[in-house]
């Protein structure tokens, strides 16, 4: 097999390949007995129709046409793993010659055109040292955590007065487009202050008592009339405010199994210094990948980055081509670093030679299943129909990469060896659920399999 390649831009080639008729042979053999198990012909068992007869009664053609649909997917994989291109998109082939007979001096030949990853060479793991800011616990980071639990068991009460900013009205919505009523709701709680609904609307309500009304324009974030201005008439019910208990020792007895309140917030302060050396270990991954990436300038495949951006652009705009230009290039800048990051983690897996296990990629996908309710098996067959094993595959590559590259750095905060065992976890005892990296393309693959799932 001779196979030539073309750098069309720094992330596109077009490889030619040419196939000799001996390598080519097996897949008309193949091809031969497809067809075979297909045909009925006289005198012969189904699925046992000698080759010659089936060429002699269907052509060259025909047994050429179907061994070369078989031939070109694998004869394209083999030239990738002989040229080391590491493809980041579906190719796009197109085949320019084929015998016309068993004796043809033609040799099968295609092209493919594909989208591949950039070369580069990332630094040695072993020996480096990044330096990440120590863990921080403020009083008012406690003081947050045990207002948000005080929160949790305060009660509504009504007030006769006018409303104000974080008390909750219940209130009679209306809206008129050109003196026609086109939407209407009755009943709704609202907080005012959360600006949760329509612009203009806390403002409106404002100092408004229980029975008084108001009038004001805004604009329609849903339904029919979508992004039109309205006349829209708002009527109070009730006002209430929230009543909180008081920080005592009663308090924690009825929010915890505490008896005291200083009991109870050293058990926040604990929890807090717990989510903070979670961050912390968030910091390092990033901090870790960025130090990969530096001084290297790594390009993104165009046509790979246009359909990503597209995607995150039709979760902020009903219409992706109506998107802002400030969208537009939020989601490029999104999707740029992301493909960097995902390139530096694959040629770290490879540079690290990262083993992947039948086990790890179930245990990875059935952990996934577990955090969205879904039963194991099922999800695994999912993705197994859907064609997305691979990247399963790839995404347990990447994260055994990522946790093995940081295993070998030190981490220092203030001068001083930050022990990040509890989320890197060991090399003998690896579990992907454990991985600082995974949960957001976790939590994508999920989605995706549950959207195609319906």
């Amino acid at each position: 097999m001779k196979i030539s390649v073309r750098n069309l831009e720094p992330t596109k080639v077009k490889l030619t390949v040419t196939v000799d008729q001996e390598e080519f042979d097996p897949y008309l053999d193949e091809a031969r007995k497809n067809i075979a198990k297909e045909v009925n012909i006289p005198g012969f068992r189904k699925g046992h129709v000698p080759g010659k007869l089936v060429e002699q009664r269907f052509g060259f053609g025909a047994v050429a046409g179907e061994a070369v649909n078989g031939a070109v997917p694998q004869l394209y994989s083999k030239a990738l793993e002989e040229k080391k291109i590491r493809p980041m998109a579906e190719p796009e082939f197109d085949v320019v010659d084929i015998p016309e007979s068993a004796k043809d001096e033609k040799k099968l030949k295609f092209t493919a055109t594909v989208e591949r990853r950039p070369d580069f060479d990332l630094p040695e793991t072993e020996g480096m040292e990044i330096a990440i800011a120590a863990p921080e616990i403020k009083d008012e980071d406690v003081d947050k955590r045990l207002e948000a639990l005080r929160q949790r068991f305060g009660t509504l009460v009504s007030v006769d007065r006018p409303a104000a900013k974080g008390d909750f009205a219940n209130i009679d919505l209306n809206a008129e487009i050109d003196g026609e009523s086109v939407d209407s709701q009755e009943g709704v709680s609202y907080e005012l202050g959360s600006n949760t609904m329509l612009d203009g609307l806390d403002e409106a309500l404002d100092g408004l008592s229980a029975g008084e009304e108001t009038t004001f324009e805004g604009t329609l974030e849903a339904g029919e009339h979508e992004g039109q201005k309205a006349q829209i008439k708002v009527k109070v019910n009730s006002v209430k405010a929230e009543e909180l208990p008081e920080l005592d020792d009663d308090f924690a007895q009825e929010a915890s199994e505490f008896d005291t309140l200083d009991e109870l917030k050293a058990d926040i302060r604990k929890a807090a210094a717990q989510d903070a050396k979670g961050r912390q270990a968030t910091e390092a991954r990033d901090a870790f990948i960025a130090k990969l990436q530096e001084g290297l300038e790594i390009p993104v495949p165009k046509g790979v980055k246009n359909n990503m951006v597209e995607q995150q652009l039709k979760n902020v705009a009903a219409d992706p081509k109506k998107a802002t230009k400030e969208q537009k290039a939020e989601a490029e800048e999104t999707v740029e670093k992301e493909l960097r990051d995902q390139m530096v983690l694959d040629a770290l897996a490879e540079k690290l030679d990262v083993q992947v296990s039948q086990a790890d990629v179930f245990n990875f996908l059935a952990s996934i299943a577990q955090q969205y309710g879904m039963d194991p098996n099922a999800f695994i067959q999912a993705i197994m129909r859907n064609g997305q094993l691979g990247s399963a595959v790839q995404e347990v590559a990447r994260s055994k990469g990522l946790l093995a590259g940081m295993r070998a750095v030190k981490f220092t905060a203030d001068g001083e060896v930050v022990d990040l065992s509890d989320f890197l976890g060991n090399a003998a005892e690896e579990e992907e659920e454990e991985s600082v990296e995974a949960a957001s393309a976790a939590a994508a693959v999920a989605d995706e399999i549950s959207s195609d799932e319906k």
